[in-house]
């Protein structure tokens, strides 16, 4: 009589303690890097289930030749790219405009912290609008990596990583500005 149970081998729980290792350590970041990618609240519990298979999945052929943080940003950057470019498929609709992120849920007009939270909307939508490349860049920036470690994750040297976190930053800071004028 075959049995119902699947014997786990080594490699399954190596797998399953970097997962967990991975998900315990870098959650709130995996989830923060599904909001620069995904304005629909639905849409983007869906992305961070994707990161987290995919996470999973990945640590099946991980083999260290680069740290554990590395590997989870590439990993869940490549997830989430691959989200954008399948909803983009799915339908041609755009990501959410400044103006219809005050209609978002979550939004109050309590004073300061509503303030800095439309700031931050309309700052997360800039960074969507980014090209792949671009947005991958300065969400790794902005998790604190150094360019080399964000160099490691793109695939581009760590010189052309500094001059692109420069840039990007001037162009969103350009585009902040300009839509506080004529959104407000």
């Amino acid at each position: 009589m075959a049995s119902d149970y699947q014997v786990v081998g080594q490699d399954d729980l190596y797998q399953d303690d970097l997962y967990r290792e991975a998900a315990a350590t870098y959650g709130a970041a995996l989830e923060r890097l599904a909001r620069a990618y995904e304005a629909d609240p639905d849409k983007r519990r869906d992305l961070v289930q994707e990161i987290h298979l995919a996470l999973w999945r990945s640590f099946e052929v991980f083999d260290g030749r680069c740290s554990l943080r590395t590997w989870i940003y590439r990993v869940a950057h490549n997830a989430a790219t691959s989200h954008v470019i399948r909803q983009r498929r799915a339908r041609a609709e755009t990501l959410v405009s400044l103006e219809e992120l005050d209609d978002l849920p979550g939004h109050t007009d309590d004073g300061f912290g509503a303030d800095q939270r439309r700031a931050l909307d309309r700052l997360l939508a800039l960074i969507q609008r980014l090209k792949a490349l671009d947005r991958q860049v300065i969400l790794s920036y902005l998790e604190g990596m150094d360019a080399a470690s964000i160099g490691e994750i793109t695939g581009i040297s760590a010189g052309n990583v500094a001059t692109k976190i420069h840039r990007i930053k001037n162009l969103l800071a350009r585009r902040f500005h300009e839509g506080g004028r004529h959104g407000e």
